[in-house]
């Protein structure tokens, strides 16, 4: 429906039956002043003959006007088409009093104006081919033949379209109401319906489950001597982050699920008639199927700011709940510290075979230098070697104080021949006293072995022994260092929430899962409704 015009009229000189008559007839035009009270002549049946006139009485020419104003009153125009019509005579520098006015003025200088400029008048026709008549064609005044002179027909007009009008608007005001009446219907059937039936599955029939909260943390023994940036990182969660995530990970697995099976039997606690049918696990059901309903009942999360595991586990009995989530608790303990267990063992590994080959080393070189000292059948090669080095020093000493005696006795003019012979004798023997001692320490003995030999091979054996000594003190130092360094790849879990079986079911969440519900219908209903309104308008286009 379009609204009524608002424009208002400047110049109204009727008066008297015509001019009741001509308001009458007015159904769409602007609103204006308030009409006179009605006169006895618009009273009486439409076959008396009017009274006449009082007041006033208007010229030709204004009748006329007005004549021509009410037939385009008859012809139901639009409010749109009659403001465009304004518009278009403003455009035009006319100055009409009304709408009608306006349509009046522009048809009587030839304009149409309702006609629009269409796009394909501006395509230019080929040769040989006449012009397409693209004009629009609108409604146009009928030309009424005979007297065009108000009378109290219009009344009659008037009251027939009022009535029309009143038709439409009614048979509109039904199709509205039918149109409610079907969505509505829809709604009820699409998404109120199934919403009723969700609440009524988690108010009445589901199955209540009770769920067990937990928290731990995976912690790593701190190394005494750590310093800087190892002691910064070793005690934050950063250190154990891969721990965390791979526990997080272990508990979520078919792992998990099948050896919880196999110890508090997982299956057949679902899988029995108390619980629902929707919750129901079947009693041959596959682990695939288990696992489903692990993964919905058994729920871990990682926090990675805090390093805090959070699990979660739900059974349909508070004790099982309890139960199952100290099982699983165990379960990532153990896991935890097989994951660190084969570093430490590699770690503890290499030292140790570095220590047992370090210690046979060195147990060898001392047998070697035991056997040397047992071959040259002396305990200390280097006294023997001295006590040889002083004699040759001390008879050293004899010789050089005899043959200073024996230059003093030639140094007489007629020396004794006996003490100089005697000292001479004496000098010999000195002599090959010295050489015999120099040669024990060079010269080959009874056994085929110098002394020199035998002492360079005691000193070798002995620098053998000293370097093994020190290589089994470094790897006895390497294998401590290992096995503090395994302690502190040690992980450990630490409660933060102890498992706690509760005293009131915690799922199904009746409310909240039913506005979800509703939610997700009322959705689904709209893209569908969406995309049929889309593609009727595409049809229908």
């Amino acid at each position: 429906m379009t609204m009524k015009p608002k424009a208002k009229k400047f110049r109204i000189r009727r008066t008297g039956a015509l001019s009741s008559a001509a308001r009458a007839g007015d159904v769409v035009h602007d609103p204006v002043e308030a009409p006179a009270a009605p006169t006895p002549a618009q009273q009486q049946p439409h076959d008396l003959a009017p009274a006449p006139p009082q007041g006033e009485v208007e010229t030709p020419q204004e009748v006329a006007t007005d004549a021509d104003i009410d037939a385009v009153r008859r012809e139901g125009l639009t409010g749109r088409q009659l403001r465009m019509a304004r518009r278009v005579a403003q455009k035009h520098g006319l100055a009409p009093t009304s709408d009608f006015d306006a349509v009046r003025l522009l048809r009587a200088k030839g304009i149409d104006p309702f006609q629009r400029s269409n796009m394909l008048q501006l395509v230019v026709p080929n040769e040989g081919e006449e012009p397409a008549n693209d004009t629009v064609q609108l409604p146009q005044t009928v030309p009424s033949e005979g007297n065009t002179l108000p009378s109290t027909d219009f009344a009659m007009a008037s009251n027939e379209r009022a009535s029309e009008i009143i038709k439409i608007q009614r048979d509109i005001a039904k199709r509205r109401r039918r149109k409610m009446i079907l969505l509505f219907s829809r709604l009820s059937f699409f998404v109120f319906l199934p919403t009723i039936f969700a609440a009524y599955y988690f108010y009445i029939i589901a199955t209540p489950l009770y769920a067990t909260k937990s928290e731990f943390i995976i912690q790593q023994a701190e190394s005494a001597g750590a310093t800087g940036l190892g002691s910064m990182f070793g005690s934050s969660q950063l250190a154990t982050v891969q721990d965390s995530i791979a526990v997080q990970g272990y508990l979520t697995s078919r792992e998990a699920m099948q050896r919880l099976d196999e110890d508090l039997g997982f299956k057949a606690h679902f899988a029995r008639d108390e619980i629902d049918a929707i919750q129901r696990l079947d009693v041959d059901a596959s682990d695939e199927q288990a696992y489903k309903l692990y993964k919905r009942n058994v729920k871990i999360g990682y926090d990675p700011t805090e390093g805090i595991v959070k699990m979660e586990v739900i059974a349909a009995d508070p004790q099982t709940s309890e139960q199952w989530a100290r099982t699983l608790i165990s379960y990532a303990e153990a896991r935890v510290d097989s994951i660190t267990q084969r570093v430490r063992e590699d770690q503890m590994k290499g030292a140790r075979e570095s220590f047992e080959e370090a210690l046979e080393e060195r147990d060898a070189a001392l047998d070697r230098l035991v056997e040397i000292q047992r071959t040259i059948e002396t305990i200390d090669p280097l006294t023997e070697v001295a006590t040889i080095n002083s004699q040759v020093a001390q008879r050293q000493t004899e010789l050089q104080e005899k043959e200073l005696q024996l230059q003093a006795l030639l140094d007489n003019a007629q020396p004794n021949a006996a003490r100089v012979e005697g000292v001479r004798a004496d000098i010999r023997r000195l002599q090959a006293l010295i050489t015999s001692l120099r040669t024990q320490l060079t010269v080959a003995s009874t056994d085929g072995v110098s002394l020199a030999t035998k002492n360079a091979e005691l000193r070798r054996a002995e620098i053998d022994l000293q370097t093994r000594d020190g290589l089994l003190q470094g790897a006895l130092q390497q294998m401590e260092t290992a096995r503090i360094e395994a302690n502190r790849q040690v992980r450990y879990l630490s409660l933060g929430v102890t498992p706690t079986a509760p005293d009131e079911a915690g799922y199904p969440r009746k409310f909240e899962n039913t506005i979800l519900a509703f939610i997700i219908f009322a959705g689904i209903y709209l893209m569908v409704s969406l995309t049929a309104s889309i593609l009727r308008e595409q049809v229908t286009s």
